[in-house]
């Protein structure tokens, strides 16, 4: 098997316009830099509708996709859109942050307008994509339309009938509103529409999509509604124990994350079903799948609803390889990421490699002088993915310069010896491509070299994260050549086919 590298490389921060990135034009291009720097991933974060907080891992459906990310002028070209529809409206000021309340005052309304312009004569492709997504589509639909005649408010505070899925009270609401949740039909025909159309573009390429799916569904989403029985929740389908993580070197009382945890029990009398059928779902969206907290499988942090942390807690031990055997029954061999990071047992090494797939080495969690860490690239085995950063990290050169402590900092200097003019980060980047892991992926921050601003996510805050966009013109011929020559060298270059079709893009870098 070929050595391979790729970029992380969230779809909203592309610098499209119109407020944040989309399936457009910049899209195509940035596919085009991946292919000019012989990459062979570009690695993306949830896909998911977002919801309060705009986090891809708290999302009101496991299946349907962000509307944000929806491209207008590819809805114009379809004639569905006219630019003056969208031309000057206001998206936020700050083109390399996304502004969430300015798009969710005004996306919407924008694809009304498209929806109303394209139901009649889009009718029999929306009732094909219907039928093809009856597993999971009407629900969300009802759910999503529900929610806005509620104002927005969980569905666990709606009326006790429709919250309890009353059977009239669903025809009830069905019928009332038909067109809201035809809309929403259309919202989803759209995303997988254009998604698909740039997949296929990027495949073409030799490039493969990761994509990133939570362990956990959020608390306040279709799944959850729809599909009850699968959690562990009492008569008024409120949730019994929430899922989080115990106490440990980062914080005192743990971190709550609130989700709805899986009756296992349950889910094994059916075979596992649910999850068979959102791998399946998730493998129509990507060509490997990176699962978060994967540890969780193994054993998992229960926590008493209610509480406000999660520090009373306990481990309960989770299906481990029974689920994975049905999966593979049911599916076959699957390319999946398992994300181990965190507190590990030898169990959860075990059950990982049983599994077989390959686990993640993160560069900034290896220079710890208190301690040896398997995250140093001596200690790595080929089955794994090493990377510079993820998503919660921050960014090479902002734990370099702010966040990181001096003496691991000073270890890291020595270790890699970084060389401060070439530029720390791409020391760093240099450590992962020339390890002995099969792949290495850097988020795109470090290799512009970034601080702390661009940092994605800052764990157990709210409202801060999420926004970094990369703006435009700043990926030169310089520098994907720089990216070609680190890969190339490190014989990192083995992409799966050098196909090239049509294409949206004009082949140019952004």
């Amino acid at each position: 098997m070929s050595r391979t590298s790729g970029i992380l490389m969230h779809i909203s921060s592309l610098p499209e316009e119109y407020g944040i990135g989309t399936f457009g034009e910049q899209a195509y291009k940035f596919a085009d830099f991946l292919k000019a720097s012989s990459q062979s991933y570009w690695q993306i974060l949830p896909l998911g509708h977002t919801g309060y907080g705009d986090s891809p891992y708290q999302a009101f459906s496991a299946y349907a996709g962000n509307p944000y990310f929806i491209d207008f002028k590819l809805l114009e070209k379809e004639g569905l859109l006219k630019e003056e529809d969208f031309i000057n409206m206001d998206f936020g000021e700050d083109e390399s942050a996304v502004d969430y309340g300015k798009l969710f005052e005004s996306r919407f309304d924008i694809l009304q307008i498209a929806y109303h312009n394209g139901k009649d004569i889009l009718k029999q492709e929306i009732d094909a994509f219907k039928e093809e997504n009856k597993l999971w589509l009407e629900d969300y639909a009802m759910y999503m339309a529900i929610k806005n005649k509620m104002n927005l408010v969980s569905w666990q505070e709606w009326d006790e009938a429709i919250k309890l899925r009353e059977q009239e009270a669903l025809e009830a609401h069905k019928v009332e509103l038909e067109e809201e949740i035809n809309y929403w039909i259309f919202v989803q025909y759209q995303f997988f529409k254009q998604w698909r159309t740039l997949k296929a573009y990027v495949n073409k390429l030799g490039i493969k999509i990761i994509g990133d799916i939570p362990i956990y569904v959020a608390i306040d989403s279709a799944d959850t509604w729809a599909n009850a029985e699968l959690f562990k929740l009492d008569e008024h389908k409120d949730p019994t124990v929430v899922a989080g993580c115990p106490p440990d070197a980062f914080s005192d009382t743990g971190q709550l994350w609130g989700n709805p945890i899986y009756d296992w029990e349950y889910l094994e009398q059916t075979g596992f079903a649910w999850w068979i059928d959102r791998i399946k779902e998730s493998f129509k969206l990507y060509d490997v799948v990176r699962i978060d907290h994967f540890r969780g499988f193994e054993a998992y942090w229960e926590i008493p609803f209610g509480d406000e942390t999660a520090e009373n807690g306990i481990w309960i031990k989770g299906p481990g390889m029974k689920l994975f055997d049905a999966i593979q029954a049911e599916i076959g061999e699957v390319d999946i990421i398992a994300e181990d990071l965190g507190y590990l047992t030898q169990e959860v090494m075990d059950f990982r490699d049983e599994t077989g797939y390959p686990g993640m080495k993160v560069l900034q969690f290896a220079f710890n002088t208190e301690e040896e860490s398997d995250y140093l690239p001596h200690n790595y085995d080929k089955n794994c993915v090493v990377y510079t950063g993820t998503h919660d990290n921050d960014t090479a050169m902002g734990w370099m310069s702010m966040t990181g402590d001096e003496k691991d900092i000073e270890y890291a200097k020595q270790y890699l010896k970084l060389d401060e003019e070439e530029g720390y980060h791409w020391g760093i980047i240099r450590a992962a491509w020339s390890s002995t892991a099969q792949t290495a992926i850097a988020p795109m921050q470090d290799f512009l070299g970034l601080g702390n601003s661009a940092r994605m996510n800052r764990p157990s805050t709210l409202g801060i994260n999420w926004k970094w966009r990369m703006r435009k013109g700043i990926l030169t011929k310089d520098l994907f050549k720089k990216i070609d020559t680190l890969t190339t060298c490190y014989k990192r270059g083995g992409r799966f086919s050098n196909l090239a079709g049509d294409k949206e893009g004009d082949g140019s870098p952004i």
